[in-house]
């Protein structure tokens, strides 16, 4: 792809699924704003960092846990990562939500969950099934993306029974989980929006220190891009997109990925034999001594000729079976920031 198409929204801001001038954007934010004084300006900023009470339980202490995102209906995935994730020493298996989508016949995921004994949450896609919602409240603006994703909401929608949507709209929205001395939010986007997409390239490490403050967390776990990545913040607390395991991370890979989080100084490498680890920011020991936390992406081989099979028996969009092959992405696309972009094949 040419620098040309990377960089001309520069200048734009998304308004909906329109691209406007930024002084545009600017002028109706303004006139839709209420000016403040200066004293009610800093009460405002007060209020919004400071920390909120949150009743979730905290599970654990663990010592090492797994944690994926996105099932998108890879139940052949799913039953690859149960046995490859308990082999590595993982106490707990945490599912960030997004059963259903992309791939087929979304029923054959939760019997795999509960012999995994899968501690799951709600995503967008939970939320909208259990709601009986009309579409998957993906975040999606671009028309390109909503049309797939109808497809494949639509698709999941029409297969999943009664009893099914009913236990994802019991799920939780939000978990705590402590590993070692740490303890860890899980959520589906963001703390603010199951449907926020946290990108490596958008996302400041001043923006991730407000949540964690806000949430008084010591990490912060998520999934919801599709995309996985590690950060180690200035603070030594970690935010994390775990990885989905429903579709390749469009690497041109066949494999999915989801991550393993170990208290530091625990356990030793013969338990992370045969981890694949993506670019070296992806993992990071923990600092603080005993007291951090190692984060690993690792990679998972499946039956992925099987799952194509499969989709195309059950007619799904021969777009969605060409990322299962290929490894990159077909569809929704239009969503990535210009440097996860430059690194697709489209």
């Amino acid at each position: 792809m040419n620098r040309e198409k990377l960089t001309i929204h520069r200048g734009l801001a998304t308004w909906g699924e329109r691209l406007v001038p930024l002084a545009v954007f600017r002028e109706a934010a303004r006139r839709a704003g209420r000016p403040l004084a200066a004293g009610e300006r800093e009460a405002a900023r007060k209020g919004f960092l400071a920390p909120r009470a949150d009743p979730t339980p905290v599970e654990g202490p663990y010592r090492r846990i797994a944690v994926f995102g996105g099932v998108y209906s890879n139940y052949l995935a799913l039953a690859a990562l149960l046995e490859d994730a308990r082999r590595r020493g993982a106490e707990a298996l945490y599912c960030l939500g997004d059963l259903g989508a992309f791939g087929p016949n979304p029923e054959k995921v939760r019997p795999l969950l509960d012999a995994g004994d899968v501690r799951s949450l709600q995503g967008n896609y939970e939320e909208s099934l259990a709601a009986g919602a009309s579409d998957c409240n993906c975040g999606y603006t671009d028309p390109r993306d909503n049309h797939f994703a109808g497809l494949s909401y639509r698709y999941t929608a029409e297969r999943s029974s009664a009893a099914y949507r009913a236990w994802m709209g019991e799920l939780p929205k939000r978990r705590r989980v402590r590993v070692g001395e740490r303890e860890l939010l899980l959520v589906h986007g963001s703390p603010r929006r199951v449907n926020e997409f946290l990108f490596e390239s958008t996302t400041p490490a001043a923006f991730l220190e407000v949540l964690l403050d806000q949430e008084r967390a010591d990490g912060l776990l998520f999934t919801h891009t599709g995309l996985h990545w590690h950060r180690r913040l200035p603070s030594g607390r970690d935010a994390a997109n775990v990885g989905v395991i429903g579709r390749p991370a469009n690497d041109g890979r066949t494999n999915v990925w989801y991550t393993l989080v170990e208290a530091e100084g625990e356990g030793g490498d013969e338990d992370r034999a045969g981890a694949e680890e993506g670019p070296a920011s992806n993992r990071a020991d923990g600092g603080g001594g005993a007291a951090g936390l190692r984060i690993e992406h690792a990679a998972l081989a499946y039956d992925w000729r099987a799952l194509a099979a499969e989709m195309r028996a059950e007619r799904l969009p021969e777009e969605f079976v060409e990322t299962i092959e290929t490894g990159w992405w077909t569809t929704c696309l239009e969503v990535l920031p210009a440097k996860e972009r430059a690194a697709s094949r489209f």
